[in-house]
C-alpha cells in the first residue's frame, strides 16, 4: 500500500513540475564582458538539479574511496569470524559423532582463525586425545594456556580428564590440587578426583568426597550408595586383624550400612578374624533378621556366639522360612559339630548337599566322620571334595 502513495506522489510532482516549465516563459540573461549568455529558466533549474545530484555524487565516491580500506578490513573481519564459527561448529558436529581426526582439523582451523582460542583449542586437544595423538593434546592445551589464560579451570578440568583416561594418577592430582585453589569445592573436580581415589584405593578420602557430593548433589544417589558401599567392604576389610578400630570403624557406621547384606558380610568375615565370633554373630543376625542373603547365612556356621544354643535356635527358626537354603543347612551343620550334635549335624550337611553338592560341604563332613572313626565314609566324602574342587 505505500509504494503505491509513493507512486501517486511521485505522478503528482511529475505532472506539476510538466504544468509549471509549460507556461514559464522566462530566461534568465548571464553577462561577463566580453561575453553574453542567455538560457531558458526552465533549462536553468534542470541544469541545477543535475549539478547538485553530480555533486552529491562524486562527494560520495570520494567518501567511499576515503573508506574503502577499513570497509575491506571490516568484510575480511566478518569473514574470518563467520569461517572460525562455522569451523568450530564442525568440529563439535564432527567430536560427537566420533570423527576425531576431522574434529581436530575444524577445531585447529577455528583456533588459526582466532575463534574463542579457549574452546577451539580444547576441542582440538580433546579430539586429539580420542585420537590417540598425545603430541598434540598436549600442544592444544599448551595453546590453551597461551592464548586463553581466563580459561584456567576449563583448561585444568580437561587436562585433568584427560590424563584420567591414561592413568596418570598422580599428575591428576596434582592438576586438581591447582584447580582446588582456583575453584575451592568444585563439583566437576570433587567427581574427578572421586575417579582417581577409587583407582588408588584411597577409602577414607572417598568417603569425604561421597559426603561432600551428597551435600551438594553432585552426583547420583545410586552412585552414591554404590561407591559408599564398596569403600566400606574395603576398609572393613583393611580393619580386619585390629579389633578395637574395627569396632570403631562399624559404631561410626550408619544403621541403614550396619544392615547392608553386602557390609554385613565384610564386617562379619572382620571380626571373625579378629576372633570376635560374638560381635560377628550379631552384625550377621541383624542383617538377615532385615533381608534374607544365603552369603551372609554362610557365615553363622563360622561365628561362635557366646551363648551358641541360642544362636543353634536362632538359625532353625530361619529354616522355617529359608528350608531350602544350601547355607543355612551347612551353617547349621557347623553349629551342631561345635555342641557334639553329630546326629543332627550329620542330617543337616547331608541335606545341604543334597541341595547344592559343594567341596565346603564335604569337606567339612568327611573331618566329621573322620573324628568319629567312619573312616571309609570319611574317605567317601573326601574323594568327592577333591573332585568338585577339580571341577569348580
Amino acid at each position: 500500500m505505500r509504494w503505491l502513495l509513493w507512486l501517486l506522489l511521485s505522478l503528482l510532482i511529475a505532472i506539476g513540475l510538466s504544468l509549471f516549465a509549460s507556461n514559464n516563459e522566462g530566461y534568465v540573461l548571464i553577462v561577463r564582458p566580453p561575453y553574453r549568455l542567455e538560457l531558458s529558466f526552465n533549462l536553468l533549474i534542470i541544469l541545477i538539479v543535475l549539478s547538485f545530484f553530480v555533486l552529491h555524487f562524486l562527494l560520495q565516491m570520494i567518501n567511499y574511496a576515503r573508506q574503502l580500506p577499513a570497509s575491506v578490513k571490516d568484510y575480511k573481519e566478518r569473514r574470518r569470524q563467520r569461517d572460525g564459527r562455522q569451523a568450530l561448529v564442525d568440529a563439535l558436529h564432527a567430536l560427537v559423532d566420533g570423527r576425531y581426526l576431522l574434529a581436530e582439523r575444524n577445531a585447529s582451523k577455528a583456533l588459526d582463525l582466532g575463534e574463542d582460542a579457549g574452546l577451539s583449542a580444547l576441542v582440538a586437544a580433546r579430539a586429539a586425545h580420542k585420537a590417540k595423538r598425545k603430541s598434540q593434546r598436549d600442544f592444544y592445551l599448551a595453546e590453551a594456556e597461551r592464548l586463553a589464560p581466563s580459561v584456567r579451570v576449563g583448561r585444568l578440568l580437561t587436562q585433568a580428564e584427560l590424563l584420567l583416561d591414561d592413568k596418570q594418577y598422580t599428575q591428576v592430582l596434582q592438576i586438581l590440587r591447582h584447580l582446588e585453589r582456583l575453584e575451592p569445592k568444585y563439583p566437576p573436580a570433587m567427581r574427578l578426583e572421586l575417579k582417581v581415589q577409587l583407582h588408588l584405593g584411597n577409602w577414607e578420602r572417598v568417603l569425604a568426597l561421597l559426603q561432600f557430593l551428597e551435600r551438594e548433589q553432585g552426583l547420583e544417589q545410586w552412585k552414591i550408595k554404590q561407591y559408599r558401599q564398596q569403600a566400606h567392604i574395603q576398609m572393613l576389610r583393611r580393619l580386619s586383624g585390629e579389633s578395637q578400630k574395627l569396632q570403631a570403624y562399624w559404631k561410626k557406621l550408619a544403621a541403614e550400612e550396619q544392615l547392608d547384606s553386602r557390609i554385613a558380610e565384610a564386617a562379619t568375615r572382620a571380626f571373625i578374624t579378629a576372633n570376635d565370633g560374638d560381635q560377628a554373630y550379631r552384625v550377621c543376625e541383624a542383617s538377615l533378621s532385615k533381608s534374607w542373603d544365603s552369603n551372609l547365612a554362610a557365615l553363622l556356621g563360622e561365628c561362635e556366639a557366646k551363648d551358641p544354643i541360642k544362636q543353634l535356635q536362632q538359625a532353625e527358626n530361619w529354616l522355617v522360612k529359608h528350608e531350602g537354603d544350601a547355607s543355612l543347612l551347612l551353617s547349621l551343620g557347623r553349629m551342631c559339630i561345635r555342641q557334639n550334635l553329630w546326629g543332627k549335624a550329620q542330617s543337616y550337611l547331608e541335606a545341604s548337599l543334597s541341595v547344592r553338592p559343594s567341596p565346603r560341604a564335604h569337606l567339612i563332613l568327611a573331618g566329621m566322620l573322620e573324628q568319629r572313626g567312619e573312616q571309609r565314609l570319611a574317605a567317601k566324602h573326601y574323594r568327592m571334595c577333591a573332585l568338585l574342587a577339580q571341577t569348580a
